[in-house]
């Protein structure tokens, strides 16, 4: 039975709309082996001439098949099957920097609020502009909606605009776009100033107060800029580094990590010395996950909610309503400091 005929069949299934009707038919016509990965659809105009319905009823059926993943459009070619797997029913490109353990808390949280019947594909950009459009150009156009953790560079807009506002989400750094696309997005000069103020008494008890930044331009600037803001207001003895050598901790210092990369490395070293965190050295930590809760008895932590995030992005994807909104960072006081 071609797909016409088996559209047709399902006309006389009264609780169809023709535009179910027509993605019922293309997926009964990919289960039953008739259409495979690499077949063509028919064209809308070839498909309005055969069945009779309404261009936009085509349109919008194709449109839908798109969205679970099955189709994608080739610009003055046409529609192509993509995917057998029709058992989705939205399929969904997560494009984050890299998969650190407080992404992977966003991973299964969105992952558990969206549940089984969405495909959650995972890529990642590394922070290079040169990755993220390559990443960029080889999913556009095959997923249904685009959840993307923005490199927030100017080069990077016009690539995020050529996707329809109702289906991309823009999380965690905030990107300047249009005012119909949606984000969830933190806040990082204010924000960080605002907590270390909380810890002033804490952080007075230490002689000098050093940022960890192994490269300074893969992380956000805000926090580097209410950093230094407020060893500059507050007279605090401070100063940014970039790298941190094997076994050169000292007591007395306040260590301040945006990266876990030297964080572990810290505390290896406090171990191997001897010295207590939270007494003989004072360590705190961005970005908040279930490892820093137990470590050396509590890192403090100054991190947004990365679940929170995840279940209002999920909101976004089942509701589709726009969402602008700018997350707090949170400060979790523990023994480290």
């Amino acid at each position: 039975m071609s797909l016409v005929d088996k559209i047709k069949s399902l006309s006389t299934v009264n609780t169809l709309s023709k535009h179910e009707q027509l993605v019922h038919g293309v997926i009964e016509a990919i289960d039953s082996g008739v259409l495979v990965v690499g077949d063509q659809l028919p064209s809308i105009n070839q498909m309005v001439g055969e069945l009779g319905f309404a261009r936009k009823t085509i349109v919008k059926a194709y449109e839908d098949l798109k969205q679970r993943g099955l189709v994608e459009s080739k610009k003055l070619k046409g529609y192509f099957i993509i995917s057998e797997n029709t058992k989705v029913t939205l399929k969904i490109a997560l494009l984050l920097f890299s998969f650190q353990r407080f992404q992977q808390d966003f991973y299964n949280a969105f992952r558990k609020e969206l549940g089984k019947r969405v495909q959650i594909d995972v890529f990642f950009h590394h922070n290079n502009i040169q990755v993220f459009e390559t990443v960029f150009n080889n999913i556009l156009g095959k997923y249904g909606m685009y959840v993307v953790a923005p490199i927030p560079d100017p080069y990077i807009q016009p690539l995020l605009k050529s996707i329809n506002p109702q289906k991309l989400l823009i999380i965690d750094r905030y990107l300047s776009m249009p005012e119909a696309y949606s984000y969830i997005s933190q806040e990082f000069e204010e924000s960080t100033y605002s907590r270390l103020l909380e810890l002033l008494p804490l952080i007075r008890k230490y002689k000098e107060f050093i940022l960890y930044l192994p490269d300074i331009s893969d992380y956000p600037q805000g926090i580097v800029k209410g950093f230094l803001r407020f060893i500059t207001d507050y007279k605090i003895v401070g100063r940014t580094k970039r790298d941190y050598k094997d076994g050169s901790v000292k007591k007395g210092r306040l260590y301040f990590f945006v990266n876990d990369m030297y964080l572990w490395e810290v505390l290896r070293d406090c171990r191997n010395y001897e010295f207590v965190v939270g007494k003989d050295v004072g360590i705190l930590s961005h970005n908040d996950h279930l490892v820093k809760e137990i470590v050396f008895g509590g890192i403090t932590t100054i991190s947004c909610d990365f679940k929170e995030m995840a279940r209002r992005a999920a909101d976004f994807v089942k509701n589709q309503e726009t969402i602008q909104e700018i997350v707090p960072l949170h400060l979790m006081k523990r023994n480290s400091l």
